[in-house]
């Protein structure tokens, strides 16, 4: 099953029984005392979905009560301190079925402090009713449902207009309600807005029409519920497979078990294994009751691939004319969920489908009064709030918009020390490419004020000609720990054997003296950067082989060195290497210090790393030689016409 809002705290489904149109999931959301918890009572009462002995319970309850009737309410209040309070303070999760459709209901609080639970609650949600008394009309919390149910991208809204019974039954009282409501979601994005006046208490249109609103001609809410097209919301389109667990019962077979989010699968379909890249085909898709011809949206299956290929928990299987958006920079609406405020210095676990990764809230662009759907300036969020933010992880996601895929779509922040779910978000998109900064940079570099660059006399042909090979930028970027230094110096000795002129820059090494006035925060990376571009330039006018071995985590600041010399003339070389290799490496311990919490934005543990998208060359220091790796990058040089045979 893949992590999304619903895992917080929502039911899980039967695995064996997949999603279909006859299952609706729908939430209940409105304002203090609105009926929430009667009109769901009903439901179950009217449609036949409660026991006797829990009839019985509810009858007592109501006579020690000193209620002159049977308050069904108690049917979906389940905490005795609720019935006290006669609050509902929870989600609570019903199940009934019709002959027409089986259901799922998320009743959530109608409080202000209980945002949270409506977020969770509707997060899988394919239909919302919003309740609103009849005698009070159209309050804040109305309109703060209706937003957060958009926000969610629901794509049904019911507004059941309850309490018709103490307003008399007025058609005048229940027009006047929807003219209101109707202004109000005029500004938001709703698709399906019904209106239907109720009286849960009595039974009015919510199962039987009932005499009392003769002048209303419209379904009833049950009837409405039954027939609601549902599935609508689902991709079906993009195939997304997020891996939970790998099955190796014996050494014949290997199974990658997990629920399909969003599109189908059939077995002899190309897939893309992400984020290694391998390619590979379905041999087979397998249930519990054997295998299938498919596997659809919200199927749980098995899968099994006709290449023996390294795929783990975390990954995700897509089609390879398919694929979803790559970035370590998300732009996300976050809902913060718990009671100790967001912390803009630390770092979250963030959990997406079923990988999980170290993320931190790089930016805060505003909070989101939801009473006025006004944004705010803000230092922080707290419980409650809801905002939109820029955040950087230390590995890749792979998403999709959560208005195209609510699956893949949406995550959740984890606090690492207290293990608690602190927020829940909602990707709209890849963050900018650049941060406001590293943007300033490539806009304009910075000159002195009265300063004309001198030449020489010498021109970089001259020197090129004089050394025998042409002049180059080799830019060695990946982890720490993944061998870039190492590398480079046995590929500067190989070079230096052919005669080559080489000038070697080491990120330490500048961290002595140019870079020593640096830190390891962004903005400073991003400078450190910018000086290396620099240095690497001049040496590069100067005929040399620049190597250039600088962890570099930013896909911007690398681009910003590229554009400092001639095309063909930069090599970006990844040099890649499984994190957990590198931790074990930890030539200089640095990993065990940053994972103790003595060092902070470490690369690969609490400070992103985005991977080269469209690199000169890649080369694998976990899965091939030091020597092998030089020759790679020497043949590469030689076809590109930097060095001779």
């Amino acid at each position: 099953m893949t992590t999304t809002f619903s895992n917080l705290q929502s039911p899980v489904a039967d695995p064996q029984s997949p999603i279909s149109s006859d299952l609706l999931r729908f939430t209940t959301a409105g304002s203090v005392d609105d009926g929430k918890s009667t009109l769901i009572g009903r439901l179950l009462y009217d449609s036949k979905a409660i026991f006797e002995d829990q009839m019985e319970a509810v009858e007592r309850a109501s006579q020690n009560r000193g209620d002159a009737y049977v308050d069904l309410a108690l049917l979906t209040d389940g905490l005795r301190a609720e019935r006290e309070q006669g609050i509902t303070i929870d989600v609570a999760y019903r199940y009934f079925a019709t002959p027409k459709r089986k259901f799922i209901i998320a009743d959530t609080p109608g409080h202000i402090q209980y945002t949270r639970n409506m977020v969770t609650g509707a997060s899988t949600a394919e239909l919302a009713i919003i309740l609103v008394d009849a005698r009070k009309g159209v309050l804040t919390q109305s309109k703060r449902h209706a937003f957060l149910s958009t926000l969610l991208q629901i794509p049904h809204l019911v507004v059941a207009v309850n309490k018709m019974d103490l307003v008399e039954y007025s058609q005048q009282t229940f027009n006047r309600i929807v003219a209101e409501f109707r202004e109000f979601v005029s500004r938001l994005s709703v698709q399906d807005v019904d209106y239907i006046p109720i009286s849960a208490l009595k039974g009015d249109n919510v199962v039987d029409k009932g005499d009392n609103m003769p002048w209303y001609d419209g379904a009833t809410l049950l009837h409405h519920l039954e027939t609601v097209n549902v599935g609508g919301s689902r991709n079906s389109v993009d195939f997304r497979f997020p891996v939970q667990y790998v099955i190796r019962p014996n050494q014949d077979f290997r199974g990658y078990a997990g629920q399909v989010a969003s599109g189908r699968v059939a077995p002899g379909e190309d897939i893309l294994v992400l984020p290694s890249g391998r390619h590979s085909r379905v041999r087979s898709v397998t249930t519990f009751d054997g295998e299938q011809a498919e596997a659809s949206v919200g199927d749980a299956v098995i899968l099994t691939l006709e290449d023996d290929i390294d795929v783990s928990r975390g990954d995700m299987l897509v089609r390879q004319r398919n694929l979803p958006h790559k970035a370590n920079r998300i732009d996300a609406i976050l809902c913060w969920m718990d009671a100790e405020p967001m912390d803009r210095q630390g770092s979250y676990w963030l959990r997406h489908t079923t990988r999980t990764v170290r993320g931190l809230v790089s930016e805060l662009n505003y909070r989101i009064d939801v009473d006025t759907m006004h944004r705010e300036q803000a230092e922080t969020l707290h419980l409650n709030e809801i905002g939109r933010v820029q955040i950087t992880t230390t590995e890749p996601l792979f998403f999709d918009p959560y208005q195209l895929n609510r699956e893949t779509g949406s995550f959740i922040l984890i606090d690492p020390y207290t293990n608690n779910t602190v927020a829940a978000g909602m990707i709209r998109d890849r963050s900018r490419q650049v941060s406001d900064v590293a943007e300033a940079e490539t806009q304009a570099r910075p000159v002195s004020a009265n300063v004309v660059w001198e030449q020489t006399g010498i021109t970089q042909a001259m020197r090129e000609e004089l050394n025998g090979h042409k002049a180059a930028v080799l830019w060695l970027t990946g982890l720490s720990g993944s061998g870039k230094s190492t590398v480079s110096r046995q590929l500067e000795k190989r070079l230096y054997a052919l005669g080559c002129r080489t000038f070697y820059l080491d990120g330490d090494n500048l961290r002595h003296g140019l870079n020593g006035d640096l830190g390891f925060g962004a903005e400073d990376r991003i400078e450190n950067i910018r000086r290396a571009g620099e240095v690497a330039k001049l040496a590069f006018a100067h005929g040399n082989l620049a190597l250039c071995t600088f962890i570099s985590p930013y896909a911007a600041d690398r681009d910003l060195a590229r554009s400092l010399v001639p095309e063909g003339r930069f090599f970006e070389i990844y040099v890649k290497c499984d994190i957990e290799v590198c931790k074990r490496r930890d030539p200089k311990g640095l990993y065990a210090k940053a994972l103790r919490g003595e060092i902070t934005n470490f690369t690969g543990v609490d400070a992103p790393y985005e991977e080269p998208v469209r690199p000169e060359l890649v080369v694998e220091t976990d899965l091939r030689s030091v020597d092998e790796i030089v020759e790679q990058i020497l043949d590469t040089l030689r076809r590109a016409g930097v060095i001779g045979d």
